[in-house]
């Protein structure tokens, strides 16, 4: 059996450079005091605000959460809620809702949160992906 053997300053720092390494290669942003969980989302917002100053949009919420199963019980066993969590919540000026969320990659939990979020709620729900400096709208 190979064992590889590391002072503790060497495990430190492969812990530092192993956290550090997003599973989708974002890079997380920090913004007017917000942390965004990647450039995108951050350019995003700083476009959310623009509109709103604009006077194009009425408000617009960062990380709003919709429950799209509660908790339960079967068995003697508990099933903890389900919920999504959209990157921005827009409300436009006549009074609509938008939820928009910021992609690089559509895993499958996203897929299945999608659907049921489309089942329970009335709001649009919009994707974007930031592709050569300007944000473009994917198929949902």
């Amino acid at each position: 059996m190979f064992m590889l053997r590391m002072t503790l300053e060497e495990y430190k720092t492969y812990l530092q450079r192993k956290n550090k390494r997003s599973k989708y290669r974002n890079r997380r942003t920090e913004y007017d005091g917000y942390t965004f969980d990647s450039k995108a989302e951050a350019e995003y917002y700083k476009l959310l605000k623009l509109r709103k100053r604009a006077k194009e949009i009425k408000s617009f919420l960062l990380q709003p959460e919709y429950l799209l199963q509660e908790a339960f019980e079967k068995d003697g066993k508990k099933y903890r809620e389900i919920k999504y969590i959209a990157d921005f919540e827009i409300t436009h000026n006549d009074g609509s809702i938008e939820v928009v969320d910021v992609k690089g990659t559509l895993t499958q939990v996203f897929k299945l949160k999608m659907r049921m979020f489309h089942k329970l709620y009335p709001y649009k729900l919009t994707l974007v992906k930031l592709e050569n400096g300007r944000f473009v709208e994917l198929d949902n």
